[in-house]
């Protein structure tokens, strides 16, 4: 009897401890925003960077150092071409070539600056983005929107990979 109480305490302090453990979240935040005084989109990526080397590594098969000292040029090539294969944007029905700018790390976070220039007018913005989701199907990318003084935000998933805005 004894050591049915003993193991039923134990299954409950087990319970309990593990009810609280951190579950980490896979979140990348987006912001994208539309300068008609410059005719450009400006768009930055707030992206986990150890989730991004992660992903990076599974998809190109290297040991990635983003945002470190130890960080190669080649790595910097890898990161463009990621980011340009799974973030694409339509203009007024276009694909629009989107311009690294430059990064820089935030704690954990690499912040990624890119741009879109000679956009005389939006009608339409059409966003597609699966980064990292390919590597993690919890991932989630918030993505803000202010275009035309209009704001709005939309979360890409696994299953919602295309959002289109109308103007």
């Amino acid at each position: 009897m004894k050591k049915t109480i003993f193991y039923l305490l134990l299954a409950i302090f087990f319970v309990t401890l593990t009810s609280f453990s951190v579950h980490k979240f896979y979140m990348g935040i987006y912001q994208i925003n539309y300068a008609p005084e410059k005719k450009m989109l400006q768009i930055t990526a707030r992206i986990f960077v150890d989730d991004l080397d992660k992903a990076l590594e599974k998809k190109y098969n290297k040991k990635l150092h983003l945002g470190t000292q130890t960080e190669l040029p080649a790595e910097m090539v890898l990161l463009k071409k990621y980011l340009a294969e799974k973030l694409s944007i339509k203009v007024n029905g276009k694909y629009s070539t989107m311009n690294f700018l430059s990064k820089e790390l935030e704690g954990d976070v690499l912040v990624c600056y890119l741009s879109i220039d000679g956009i005389n007018k939006i009608n339409s913005l059409e966003t597609f983005n699966s980064i990292l989701i390919d590597w993690n199907l919890e991932q989630q990318n918030i993505t803000h929107f202010t275009i035309l003084g209009e704001k709005q935000s939309f979360l890409f998933t696994e299953s919602s990979t295309k959002h289109m805005l109308k103007f």
